[in-house]
């Protein structure tokens, strides 16, 4: 049997950073696959010369010889072994140029789970094999893991599948963390491009005069470091979906180029005099005031009409707390998944932790939240101590509901978080007769939590002796 066909394939994992070592093992064992992890490139050599492996994941920027030092290595060695690189964002042209030198494929972080594995598959000869539906039933946007319910989301739901088989540009509007880049992704995987590539690119990451030879390529000789003629992403999205992040972002002279784009659909690399047509699907992201950029001069009027052909806002969290116990499980049962462990819950009084919070940071707030709470959780129930969120403003929310208004009355109007935390804790204690206990339910902490806010205010609590 091949090597890269083998029931059972092994994958060596290469990345300084321990904790994404961590997820990338989990994931790939949940998969079936056999793992090794290296924290260096010298050590990823090592491993190669003493086992046989089947592919190779790696980062490109490690200390050493790093990821491209390491792709080179197995390019002489062992020739056989593909390569999938991890990059950030503005690492991409570099990336790009990699493949060229021989790498198998790249992800640019944070990249998607579901889609690594299933380069992975592609690279192996497997079939990743998408979820049952019922028969007949086309995959919808509400498949989607941060979806939901709400009837907000069933009205964005609806005008997104509307918009997904045109092939009209589109512009994604909303808060950070809502979750733009995967309603995105979601317009592309429901439109006729969907066999196409869907290429990222972060215009608030990625420095200004990087972006132009990124997004429009360049050819040899045009600027100092350009030793040979590179492809932009425009071209490498030929036939897909172009999906430009924090578009608010770039320079003038970029939103002029991006303009005459939008009305030719022909590019022409840096340097060169060839017009080269593209057909690639524009999608383009914000969370900034456009009108308002628009009205101050620093956004051109006509390249922001071109890009809102059709417009979607995503609502944030905060607008579909409804949606909070679903979404919940589903990133509980993911994240169990990952960590290789039984599936974790969340009780009732968790559930109405994070329905009190108020989610500043969106759905990848609530994300990351349970994802270390899984991490934190000792058995398969997600207690409210498990919960990371801010504890000034959760102590606040979760009280304030059951503060009687003449309690309110008594309360200093103070815009100080210590101040209000402080009142919170001991709204709380009266509330539950003074039973510590009690009271940190009541208010999602630990007891250690409560046992350090009483002592850091010198609450005294009735009858008891405060050194005990």
């Amino acid at each position: 049997m091949e090597a890269g066909k083998r029931e059972h394939a092994t994958i060596l994992v290469v990345d300084d950073d321990k904790n994404i070592l961590q997820v990338l093992e989990a994931r790939l064992s949940f998969a079936h696959y056999k793992t090794f992890t290296a924290r260096s490139a010298e050590e990823a050599v090592e491993l190669l010369a003493q086992h046989p492996v089947d592919l190779v994941v790696s980062d490109v920027k490690m200390p050493g010889m790093g990821g491209v030092g390491l792709l080179h290595e197995i390019l002489v060695q062992w020739p056989h072994i593909p390569v999938i690189l991890l990059t950030a964002y503005g690492s991409i042209p570099d990336a790009v140029s990699t493949i060229r030198s021989g790498a198998a494929d790249y992800l640019t972080k944070p990249f998607d789970g579901h889609q690594l594995l299933q380069k992975i598959a592609a690279l192996l000869g497997r079939v990743v094999e998408e979820p049952k539906r019922a028969p007949g039933k086309a995959k919808s946007v509400s498949d989607v893991i941060w979806g939901g319910k709400s009837p907000v989301m069933r009205d964005f739901y609806a005008l997104l599948e509307r918009v997904a088989p045109t092939d009209v540009a589109v512009l994604i509007l909303g808060e950070s963390g809502t979750g733009k880049e995967m309603v995105a992704r979601m317009l592309h995987d429901l439109s006729p491009r969907a066999k196409g590539p869907f290429v990222i690119v972060d215009c608030g990451s990625t420095q200004p005069t990087l972006l132009e030879s990124e997004l429009f390529g360049h050819v040899k000789g045009s600027f100092t470091h350009a030793v040979r003629d590179k492809k932009g992403l425009m071209e490498e999205a030929e036939g897909g979906t172009l999906f430009l992040d924090e578009i608010g972002n770039i320079s003038p002279e970029m939103q002029t180029r991006l303009l005459r784009f939008l009305q030719e659909r022909t590019i022409r690399r840096v340097g060169d005099t060839r017009a080269i047509p593209v057909n690639c699907r524009v999608v383009a992201a914000t969370n900034a005031d456009l009108p308002a950029l628009v009205k101050k001069g620093e956004f051109r009027e006509d390249l922001y009409f071109r890009l809102k052909v059709v417009t979607l806002k995503v609502p944030p969290l905060r607008d579909r707390k409804e949606d909070i116990p679903l979404l919940t499980e589903r990133f509980l049962e993911t994240f169990s998944a990952d960590q290789h462990r039984p599936k974790v819950t969340a009780p009732p009084e968790t559930l109405r932790l994070l329905m009190a919070h108020s989610w500043p940071g969106n759905v990848r707030e609530l994300r990351h939240a349970l994802e270390s709470g899984v991490v934190f959780c000792a058995g398969t129930v997600l207690e409210p101590r498990d919960v990371q969120l801010d504890q000034a403003q959760n102590l606040h929310e979760v009280v304030a509901p059951v503060v009687t208004s003449e309690a309110a009355t008594a309360a200093p109007d103070s815009l100080s978080l210590e101040d209000n935390e402080h009142q919170a804790i001991i709204r709380a204690l009266e509330r539950t007769a003074w039973v510590k206990k009690t009271a940190a339910d009541l208010l999602g902490i630990s007891r250690r939590a409560i046992h350090y806010k009483i002592k850091k205010y010198n609450i005294q609590i009735p009858g008891k002796d405060q050194d005990e």
